[in-house]
């Protein structure tokens, strides 16, 4: 599998770089392109042995999987450069511009070949240290490209493929959901201070809770109420402090937040 990433920002640079870790892909099959030359050569000092251009048009030459790696507003000029080059019945793009659908993308090749394959993946930041929760949706593409596709983002995280109508939600949840696991780490942490723990003690404690929380839940598969039961005893301290939270909103603020996220 041959793969060809234009941009090589964030986003691109950690897809380039995770491939290559992950060992499962050759670094002289993957291209990658940036208009800005030193952003080049600092990824080809990390990743050595990739293919690197300025030019869009030569990075996706021979590539299997084209990766749209670039902001939403950049998208619809890098398809009107590279839509002339690209070998739609061959190669398959792979978008990554939050809130650009298939259909959007569709519209823009209006005026070449009908007969092409188009993923919208959805990745978050942590990507980059290989823990993404990436979603996948595609216009009827073929099983084999389907499953080209989720074998190259496991390699980042995990993934799912998911219907296009979904995507919205998906990403509330887990894309802006970084931000807001973030905030809470970062609000506990300040509440843990006015308690009297230091802030770098605190936010350890709190990683490593957060750590233990997942593994109950993975490992028993239960509802996290099942859990939040066993920490919870008739005039215990752990149900005032959650009726507390209630009171100031917590689950409410939660809802509304992914609410206002995935419009």
């Amino acid at each position: 599998m041959k793969i060809s990433v234009i941009g090589g920002g964030n986003m691109g640079s950690a897809i380039v770089s995770g491939l290559v870790s992950s060992g499962n892909f050759a670094a002289s099959d993957i291209s990658v392109s940036s208009p800005r030359q030193s952003t080049l050569d600092a990824l080809s000092a990390l990743c050595p042995g990739i293919n690197t251009s300025t030019d869009n048009r030569t990075a996706i030459k021979g590539a299997d999987y084209i990766i749209l790696a670039v902001k939403p507003w950049v998208l619809p000029a890098v398809l009107e450069e590279i839509a002339p080059a690209v070998a739609f019945r061959d190669q398959s793009l792979v978008s990554l511009a939050a809130g650009i659908t298939i259909a959007d993308i569709s519209e823009m090749l209006h005026r070449y070949s009908s007969d092409r394959t188009i993923f919208r993946v959805i990745p978050n930041t942590a990507m980059s240290v290989g823990a993404s929760m990436t979603f996948i949706c595609h216009d009827n593409a073929s099983d084999d490209k389907v499953n080209d596709i989720v074998t190259l983002f496991d390699q980042l995280g995990s993934t799912a493929v998911i219907e296009e109508r979904l995507i919205g939600a998906a990403t509330a949840l887990c894309s802006c959901g970084i931000a807001y696991v973030m905030r809470y780490v970062r609000a506990a942490t300040e509440g843990a201070v006015e308690l009297g723990i230091y802030p770098a003690k605190a936010q350890e404690y709190m990683l490593a809770t957060m750590k233990g929380a997942i593994k109950l839940l993975e490992s028993t598969g239960n509802n996290p109420e099942c859990e939040i039961d066993k920490v919870t005893t008739p005039g215990g301290i752990t149900i005032k402090g959650l009726n507390a939270m209630e009171r100031a909103g917590f689950t409410t603020a939660v809802i509304e937040g992914l609410k206002a996220s995935a419009k």
